[in-house]
C-alpha cells in the first residue's frame, strides 16, 4: 500500500479541517466553508478509493473467478454503504 501517499493526504485533510474550524469561528461566508468541506470530502473519497482498490487487488489475487466476483461485490457494497 502507498502508506506515505495516504498519510500525506490525511495530513492535508487534517489541515483543511483546522482551517474550516477557523473559518466558522471567524464567521466566514457559508459558501467558502462549503467549498472547503467539499474539498475535504473529495480528499477522503480519494483515500477510500486508494485503500479499497489496493486491498481488493491483493485480496482477489489468485482466487477463482467466482470468489473474485464475490469479493468485488462485497467491496462495492461497502463503498456504496459509506457514501
Amino acid at each position: 500500500m502507498e502508506n506515505k501517499k495516504v498519510i500525506n493526504r490525511l495530513n492535508r485533510i487534517e489541515g483543511q479541517i483546522r482551517g474550516i474550524t477557523r473559518m466558522i469561528e471567524e464567521d466566514r461566508a457559508c459558501k467558502d466553508v462549503v467549498v472547503q468541506l467539499s474539498a475535504v470530502k473529495a480528499g477522503v473519497d480519494k483515500i477510500l478509493n486508494i485503500l479499497v482498490s489496493e486491498n481488493l487487488l491483493s485480496c482477489i489475487a489468485g482466487e477463482e473467478e467466482a470468489v473474485q466476483r464475490e469479493k468485488i461485490e462485497e467491496a462495492l457494497e461497502l463503498i456504496y454503504k459509506i457514501k
